[in-house]
């Protein structure tokens, strides 16, 4: 038996990712033990629940898991909230994850505004706005409350230094706006100081959060390890994943005691993108890191190559990377590079 992993299928643009990410890592040899589970839209279609009890013991079960993105029910929503549950949301509380890393690497033959860029952007999952406590005061005036616990921040702190220690990097920034918000950003920067103090061999550094948007779009190769809040961190790591090359360029890993969750953060409705049309690597990407992960390195490194080769021919590529190919057409030209 190989490597026992979840796949969390979600539909849209999933639907035709999958197949496409499961036949190349076949053909390059990984040994996986797949355990399919429908959610969000793509199991309520069948009468299921979104995050199905099944799936939940199996994710906790594994410990890891491969998951494309979930999307919601089509159509408008009624009622007097009219917005629509976020299921990847939902999927991150039900398993408790705490910490999101998303890779920001350039890909060769990958166009993007900057080249030699590798970092890391770390965010906090469990507080700050996105804790979404919000109430309207009176008619016309609507509180949110960010939340930050002390707690949450020295957990997630010891975990970013920890993972940026295992990954060989130099460097951990911190990114707030604690001079403005001097209590709740305040608390989570001095969290930072505390915990860099147990790890001496990082340089440390603090930025506020807009001078870091703007130091990303115009050096964004002086950053190693960013590490901030969840509202911060949303932010930034797209813009991160617009500075190396767009969401073809965009994986990610959600952890939590236990569980590792590699996905995808991008997709959309085959209605919007067409059947057999997806972009197979906002799936295939987190699967290599998966494999780099679990003892399975020289064949991630083997796909990473296979895909660099078939982006720099550009001769199979999906719409949305300037080429007419199908997902499938695609992932047999990847499959073909593997030699």
């Amino acid at each position: 038996m190989g490597l026992r992993v979840t796949l969390i299928q979600g539909g849209g643009a999933g639907l035709d990712q999958v197949p496409a990410t499961k036949a190349i890592l076949s053909a390059a040899g990984a040994v996986i033990d797949w355990d399919e589970h429908l959610a969000g839209w793509a199991s309520m279609e069948q009468g299921g629940e979104p995050l199905p009890r099944t799936l939940l013991d199996s994710v906790r079960h594994s410990g890891l898991a491969l998951k494309t993105k979930l999307l919601p029910p089509p159509g408008p929503v009624e009622g007097p909230r009219p917005e629509k549950i976020n299921f990847n949301v939902q999927l991150r509380r039900e398993l408790g994850l705490f910490a999101s890393v998303r890779p920001l690497k350039n890909l060769a033959g990958l166009p993007a505004r900057f080249r030699g860029v590798d970092m890391l952007v770390v965010r906090e999952l469990t507080e700050d706005l996105y804790a979404a406590i919000e109430h309207e005061i009176v008619p016309g005036v609507v509180q949110s409350i960010k939340v930050v616990t002390a707690a949450a921040s020295n957990r997630f702190f010891r975990f970013a230094f920890e993972w940026a220690r295992t990954m060989g990097r130099k460097s951990v920034t911190c990114v707030h706006k604690a001079n403005i918000l001097k209590l709740a950003d305040g608390l989570f920067l001095e969290s930072f100081r505390t915990a860099a103090r147990d790890f001496p061999e990082f340089q440390t550094r603090e930025i506020i959060v807009d001078n870091c948007c703007m130091q990303m779009v115009s050096r964004p190769q002086q950053f190693d390890v960013l590490v901030m809040g969840n509202l911060y961190g949303d932010l930034v790591s797209d813009l991160g994943a617009g500075v190396v090359g767009g969401i073809s360029a965009a994986a990610g890993i959600n952890v939590g005691e236990g569980v590792h969750v590699y996905e995808s953060f991008h997709g959309g409705s085959r209605e919007d993108i067409g059947v057999n049309r997806a972009n197979p690597l906002p799936l295939l990407l987190p699967a290599i890191d998966l494999l780099d992960a679990e003892g399975q390195k020289p064949i991630a490194q083997r796909i990473l190559s296979a895909v660099e080769q078939v982006l720099t021919e550009r001769r199979s590529l999906t719409p949305d990377l300037g080429g007419q190919a199908t997902t499938t057409e695609m992932s047999q030209a990847i499959i073909a590079a593997l030699g």
